[in-house]
This record gives C-alpha cells, structure tokens and sequence, in this order.
C-alpha cells in the first residue's frame, strides 16, 4: 500500500540540525494511524548529514548532487510516492499534532491542493518573534489581497508545507531556476491555478531562526517581502544570490 504522506526534507551541510528534525517526524508518527514515509535529500552536503540521516531506522536518502532548495524539493519528489507531500526543512520541529491538523484540513476540504503556516523560531528571542509574527500578518493580508481580490496567486512558507502529489504533479513540479528566494511564492502562485492554496495561521512549526539573527529580522523581512511581490507579478525572484548560514 502506497503512503498517505511522503516527508520530503532537504538538507545541505545540516549535522548539527537533522536529528532533532528527523526525532521530531519520528514521534508525531506516533500518534496517526496511517503510512507515512521520510525523506532526506542530501544535497550535495560536505559533513556528515547523510551518515546521519542513514542512521535513523525508516528514514530514506535520497543524494542530490546539483546544489539548490527547488533542486533538492524535485528530487524527493520524484523519488516519494505519498498521496501527500510534506515539504519541511531539516532546520525545522514538527509541533505535535501537525500531522492531525494536516489531515483534517485536506479531509474537510476536498479542493485544497496545498497547506501551509508560519515559523516560530525556538531560539530567537520572545520579541524577535513578536517581530516577526507582525511581518507574517502583513504577508498574510498581501495573501489574502492576491488570493480572493487579485486572484493571482497565494502563500506558501516554503519549509512548512504540504501538497497534494496529483496537483504537484499536474504543474511540472518545482522550478529549479529558484534556488532559494522565491521558490514557495513560485510554486504558490502556480498551485493557485490548479486548486485552493491555504494558508493557515495556526499550522506553525518550530524552525532555526539562525539567518534572521545573522542578518537582522528587519533585512530579512524586507528581503522576503520583496521577493514575494517580484515572483508574484513578475514571475523571478528580485534576489538571485543567497548565503549558506551554517
């Protein structure tokens, strides 16, 4: 029997971070009743991240050689056969119950093709985190003016998402020439067309707030926003470069 859901995690030079990533997944699987499989895709990582993802018992690595987040996202797709394709980064915790929620949202909704929420960053501070719940509401009144008014796209948080296999499979899948800014908001903006895209406030999952504190939440905020608008309406991300924070 195939699995309801295939996790899809990818991971570049992420030893100090997959197995608390992975132990999480292992434990939600716990408490639902259906197959799920897990994925890592090591992506071209030069430490120890595919020994460890191996180590963990039902985990599959699947290597990617060619360096990039769409790359990688394609590459576990094509290799997973879930009805249900559970994106999240190996920086990221499940909280309990995302597995629960998930389902029920997709079983409510027969027409929602892809689920998706916000980060709440474990090691940033309570008022970084303040911070940044105000740029998710503004980002959430842009989804919601390009959603229902505009109708020309949605909202994706690119490390916290589900999508259905049928729909996914329907638009080609991901776009490798996004290597990192603008990969969700292109993959939310062609969803749009092929079913309803959520996103839902109250699905959040822990994540590494390692870049923010690197480069300032004020900086990201900006850069984020702006890559949503530039791959919105113009269909490429605005910033082409990016940093490995390791």
């Amino acid at each position: 029997m195939s699995p309801k859901i295939s996790f899809v995690i990818p991971a570049y030079n992420e030893e100090h971070y997959i197995s608390e990533c992975l132990r999480s997944v292992l434990v939600e699987l716990q408490s639902v009743d259906v197959k799920v499989e897990v994925i890592v895709v090591n992506n071209a990582s030069r430490d120890r991240t595919g020994e460890i993802a191996r180590s963990f018992h039902g985990v599959r690595v699947v290597d990617e050689p060619g360096k990039g987040l769409a790359r990688a996202r394609q590459a576990g797709f094509t290799a997973s056969l879930g009805e249900l394709i559970a994106n999240i980064d190996a920086d990221t915790i499940l909280r309990p119950g995302w597995i629960e929620m998930a389902l029920k949202e997709f079983e409510h909704d027969r027409r929602l093709v892809a689920l998706s929420g916000p980060y709440i960053y474990h090691d940033l501070s309570l008022w970084h985190n303040i911070f940044v719940r105000f740029f998710y509401w503004l980002g959430y009144i842009l989804y919601l003016l390009n959603r229902f008014v505009f109708r020309v796209g949605s909202m994706i948080q690119g490390g916290n998402f589900i999508v259905c296999r049928e729909a996914l499979t329907k638009i080609g899948g991901f776009d490798p020439r996004f290597y990192f800014y603008g990969e969700d908001t292109d993959l939310a903006r062609r969803l749009h067309k092929v079913g309803k895209v959520k996103f839902n406030m109250r699905f959040s999952i822990y994540s590494s707030g390692r870049r923010l504190a690197h480069e300032g939440v004020l900086t990201m905020g900006a850069r984020y926003a702006l890559n949503y608008l530039w791959t919105m309406f113009l269909r490429r991300p605005f910033t082409q470069s990016y940093k490995d924070i390791r």
